[in-house]
């Protein structure tokens, strides 16, 4: 298949399950995830519709992201979805309209500072940890109310629900279920923050029928990477 007919496919099925779900097919931001493919790559998907992209490692979409506003004037967005260490911080947040990957004290402390006097927050999505290992990135649902409240100090962020990951031994109702439950609990706290962020190539439309609102979508698109 082209890049144009799975572009094509992913857009169908994203419809297909919102309209499964009782769900509008604009309810779904399709966010197709570049790593590791040139920046050719999202000026192609510029030109077939696509507005949003994802990426994880700032070293690669920095100069990425410059890259294709640089060629193409068309209005879109960069999300960054990987683990952020808090001395990228200031060099992410000169191109990402949000971030994904909210996931520690730490990490928000250093948020908070760089954007303490931003004109615009810039959104963030909070990570969940769906698992007992406390040393996995992410916040324990447990304890997403009281992270929930530090960041809503934070002026320069504009919390907008959360992010979680199904796990690899696809219980999908399972986590996706627990991912929805935690945004009906941050809602008790921040009823604004209804973005529900999971789903990935394998699984998105499972994830559209637990309430995501943002889809992260690669390879089922983009094709095999490369490294």
């Amino acid at each position: 298949m082209s890049l144009a007919e799975r572009y094509g496919a992913a857009k169908a099925k994203i419809a297909s399950a919102a309209l499964a779900a009782g769900r509008r097919a604009d309810e779904v931001t399709l966010i197709v995830v570049t790593k590791n493919h040139p920046a050719q790559l999202a000026l192609d998907l510029l030109d077939l519709g696509a507005r949003d992209f994802g990426e994880n490692r700032d070293q690669e979409a920095g100069p990425k992201s410059t890259e294709v506003r640089s060629l193409s004037p068309v209005e879109h967005r960069w999300h960054f979805i990987g683990q952020l260490q808090s001395n990228k911080v200031k060099s992410v947040l000169s191109y990402a309209a949000s971030i994904h990957s909210l996931d520690r004290l730490s990490l928000l402390d250093a948020l908070g500072k760089a954007t303490v006097e931003r004109p615009n927050p810039v959104d963030v999505f909070i990570q969940l940890n769906l698992t007992d290992d406390q040393g996995r990135g992410g916040i324990q649902p447990s304890g997403l109310v009281e992270f929930a409240e530090s960041v809503l100090t934070k002026p320069g962020l504009n919390l907008v629900g959360v992010m979680g990951v199904a796990a690899l031994d696809h219980q999908l109702e399972r986590d996706f279920g627990a991912i929805r439950s935690a945004s009906e609990l941050l809602q008790t706290i921040a009823p604004q923050a209804k973005a529900i962020s999971a789903g990935m190539s394998e699984d998105f439309e499972t994830a559209i029928a637990f309430g995501a609102t943002h889809v992260r979508i690669g390879s089922a698109i983009t094709g095999n990477r490369r490294y």
